[in-house]
């Protein structure tokens, strides 16, 4: 059994801000044999809260203890708790690192919720920390979500001078609903040390923690990964007040991962066989996220998530469905696999939201190389489509002979921020219909880009913005999240791309019905 032992983070003090609450069902925590920490008697909740999946009625929140005890959340609609209702939720136990989620439900359209988390062991409880967000609906004017990716990459992790990873401080001023968080959670492959000299002489710092010091192996090592991120102030701020819709990518796991691989000898990994790592990496993804694998569609990450009659969100995995990574030649090659694709037809075609948005973890046109392969859709070369594009073809052609309108795909992965547009008068296949996918990233990772663009499925750079060299640090810029925006009167989109401290860098507005041209 993995040793169940405190980590203690540094605070900045507690969320003050919230509203309404009524009933919940209790999910996740399994039993095991208690093992108790150190020193006093009193619990601890190590890692703050996070919240996910949100929806009308409530959404999942999440925490860690620092042993045995019981998770206990207080939901109110006033901040000073004056009549709050106490869902008892899982037993915190070793097994699944102390971690545990209780989807709370019964809440009110619309609505500000304050949450109050304690954790109970005997007759012995933890302080309370606090929450808050707002349920989807009601009679608000605008729906207001964000989205990025990659986190504590390339070397990059919290760093006190900067007072640890800014942009969760600047995202969390735009006041969203939710935040879409495309994937490269953690760096489960990236070692951080503790100064980092950059190009004009300044030293870039790292808080560093022993399971942020080597690339993760073993169970312990994975959840240390996760647990590293939920040490920095401004991003544990941002989880307990903003709802998050979680993916992942490769770098939770290796970089570039697919089924069935095994590392050559010099990658510096004792266990070299990808599916081992990626189990590991599975569990303590689950442990460590505010999702619930009852609600996916296998137990895994792929989901849909309904905001309300005018926004649908479509959660697919391009990771452990993949065929192997290769040069993008051979006639058809999978990426979705076929049942969720399928899926991913069958449920876009089933929504009646005004807009339908695909959360993708990886772009479709840009080439996103793997040594001499290809690592994500897009192989590069021009005409019909081979490798991985099959299936994507098959994919929009599904949807274009199905009338699906107004959707909208929404990704990270490259580090850098754009618009795309799509059309059949540029591609080379005729039979969907056109669409835009915006890129956003990193949230704090090295910046990178431009990439190739891919001709297949006609796609045109619109927009871009990038940093000045590759690898560039945070303290360099190069930092993005996207904003999206929708009126619940006229039901228009808007996009807007933002850099590191929320500024717009370029704004684009799409009329439902109008082809998302």
């Amino acid at each position: 059994m993995p040793s169940f032992r405190p980590r203690p983070p540094s605070r900045r003090g507690l969320l003050r801000h919230g509203a309404v609450g009524l009933g919940a069902a209790a999910l996740g925590g399994v039993s095991g044999a208690p093992v108790l920490a150190q020193g006093n008697n009193r619990p601890t909740l190590t890692h703050g809260i996070q919240l996910g999946d949100p929806r009308p009625d409530g959404a999942v929140v999440w925490t860690r203890a620092d042993r045995p005890a019981r998770m206990v959340v207080e939901v109110s609609d006033t901040p000073d708790f004056t009549d709050p209702r106490t869902v008892r939720g899982p037993q915190l136990t070793p097994d699944s690192d102390g971690t545990g989620r209780v989807r709370i439900t019964g809440l009110d359209p619309g609505q500000r919720v304050h949450l109050r988390v304690r954790a109970e062991s005997g007759r012995y409880t933890s302080a309370a920390t606090h929450g808050t967000f707002r349920t989807a609906g009601g009679d608000n004017d605008t729906i207001r979500f964000l989205w990025s990716g990659d986190v504590a990459g390339q070397g990059w992790g919290s760093n006190p001078d900067l007072g640890g990873m800014p942009i969760f401080t600047a995202m969390a001023d735009r006041d969203p609903d939710f935040f879409l968080h495309s994937g490269d959670v953690c760096y489960s492959d990236a070692p951080l040390r503790e100064s980092v000299t950059l190009p004009d002489g300044r030293v870039w710092r790292n808080v560093v923690t022993e399971a942020k010091a080597a690339p993760a192996e073993t169970l312990d090592q994975f959840r240390g990964q996760f647990a590293y991120n939920l040490l920095d102030d401004p991003l544990r701020d941002f989880a307990a007040r903003v709802p998050q819709i979680v993916q992942w990518d490769d770098h939770e796991v290796v970089n570039n991962w697919y089924p069935g691989e095994t590392l050559p000898p010099d990658s510096g990994y004792t266990q070299r066989d990808v599916d081992v790592l990626a189990s590991r990496a599975h569990r303590a993804f689950h442990e460590w996220q505010p999702i619930v694998p009852a609600e996916t569609v296998d137990g895994r990450i792929y989901r849909a998530i309904s905001y309300g009659p005018d926004l649908d969100v479509f959660v697919i995995d391009m990771r452990p469905y993949r065929d192997a990574n290769a040069d993008g030649t051979a006639p058809s090659r999978s990426i979705l696999g076929t049942a969720q694709a399928e899926w991913l037809v069958s449920a876009l075609a089933a929504s009646t939201a005004t807009w339908k948005v695909v959360a993708s973890d990886m772009p479709l046109g840009l080439v996103v190389p793997d040594g001499d392969d290809v690592e994500a859709v897009a192989n590069g070369l021009p005409g019909r489509p081979r490798g991985r594009e099959p299936e994507l073809a098959a994919v929009l052609r599904g949807l274009h002979r199905r009338g699906v309108s107004d959707v909208v795909w929404l990704t990270a992965d490259v580090h850098y921020t754009a618009a795309h547009h799509y059309s059949p008068d540029r591609a080379s296949i005729p039979d969907f219909s056109p669409f835009w996918e915006f890129v956003s990233g990193p949230l704090h990772a090295g910046g990178f880009g431009p990439s190739e663009l891919d001709p297949t499925f006609g796609p045109r750079q619109v927009f871009a913005h990038g940093p000045p060299r590759q690898n560039a640090s945070p303290m360099e810029g190069g930092q993005h999240f996207g904003e999206v925006e929708i009126d619940r009167a006229s039901k228009e989109l808007t996009v807007h791309l933002r850099d590191g401290n929320g500024d717009a860098l370029w704004s684009r507005t799409l009329r439902p019905g109008a082809g998302t041209g």
